[in-house]
């Protein structure tokens, strides 16, 4: 796929272009981006729902052209209009799970047909999902979620395994989201990798970043064994605080996965200082420079990037800045992806 000879990279982008003023169509892309405006069962900060139009709004900002992967967009790049269905799924779903989350705060029993409401809708955006990444899949291109809140790839990652058995997952984020249904809800955002690891075919988890948890979640993992690997983030402050090349640190989380991977990344995994805005900020992290080295890594240790997601970009009135580090990190990730499967040239320097 050549970007088109009329297209030039270095122009502004304009209002009536796609995704990083982009001129392909679904056909020409070779990467395909699924927002999902999805939030229904978060109870600390929002916005996360308008987190995929506040990227694309952003990403008319971001210079094509990459140190790293030099050019991305050539490949062809699309963003799949947002559902209405989706939207309307999200503002039932969330008004169901304010009244569960408002009952439990005073103490009180929720309401069975309200927590009933929102589990239903959580299930039928599983399927959606499932369905759209499946489609996809089959036609030969590579899936990219944009949440959303972090429940929304459960419908992708089963696609992705379904396809690739043997995939591994790559987990960035400040909290394992290993919570069995949490506050009642069984797709609840805290609980994407109990999901994921209990009820889909076996894949291995590497989370990185993890630093705010509870002992039953860090339990769970370990009860995964072989199945589940996490290089918390005191780990890796004591790494830098002893001098340890962060360049050994990065290629050890990639000898830890299978040659395919799905890289699941919660913005919340960065410091808060380029995420203010996301739903459940905490001090720490990784800093952006250090997540895209993780992406090199993987990518010059021969794995395949076959699909990611992006999730808790939250849109803030007060500032752009949580989109524009959220589209600038869907870029990056996007660059490593298509360089993991030849269809991008990484540079080696």
């Amino acid at each position: 796929m050549q970007a088109r000879k009329d297209f030039d990279p270095g122009a502004p982008a304009s209002g009536a272009e796609g995704i990083f003023g982009l001129p392909f169509d679904e056909d020409e892309a070779r990467l395909v981006y699924l927002p999902v405006p999805w939030e229904a069962t978060t109870s600390y900060g929002g916005g996360a729902s308008k987190g995929p139009a506040a990227i694309l709004k952003a990403s008319a900002q971001i210079d094509l052209y990459d140190c790293d992967v030099e050019k991305p967009y050539a490949a062809g790049l699309y963003l799949r209009p947002q559902s209405p269905e989706v939207r309307q799924w999200d503002k039932q779903a969330k008004a169901a799970a304010q009244k569960v989350i408002a009952a439990l705060s005073s103490g009180r029993r929720p309401s069975s047909q309200a927590l009933e409401t929102a589990n239903a809708l959580g299930a039928k955006l599983n399927a959606w999902v499932y369905r759209q990444t499946k489609e996809i899949i089959g036609s030969g291109k590579i899936p990219a979620l944009i949440g959303g809140d972090h429940s929304t790839p459960y419908g992708a990652i089963s696609a992705a395994l379904e396809q690739w058995p043997d995939l591994g997952i790559l987990h960035f984020d400040a909290h394992h989201d290993t919570r069995e249904a949490y506050e009642g809800f069984t797709w609840s955002h805290a609980s994407i990798f109990h999901n994921v690891m209990s009820r889909l075919p076996a894949p291995k988890l590497v989370s990185v970043g993890i630093r705010d948890f509870s002992e039953s979640e860090r339990a769970f993992c370990r009860g995964l064994g072989e199945r589940c690997s996490v290089i918390y983030d005191n780990e890796l402050a004591r790494r830098r605080f002893a001098g340890r090349p962060f360049d050994q640190t990065a290629a050890e989380i990639a000898d830890k996965l299978p040659e395919k991977v799905w890289i699941s990344f919660d913005i919340d995994g960065l410091d808060p200082r380029f995420c203010p805005g996301t739903g459940t900020p905490v001090p720490g992290g990784l800093d952006f420079a250090e997540a895209n080295h993780i992406f090199r890594a993987l990518v010059f240790s021969q794995r395949r990037i076959v699909g990611f997601d992006l999730n808790e970009v939250s849109a803030q009135k007060e500032s752009e800045w949580d989109a524009n580090v959220g589209a600038r990190l869907l870029y990056k990730m996007t660059g490593w992806t298509l360089a993991s499967q030849g269809l991008a040239a990484a540079a080696l320097i």
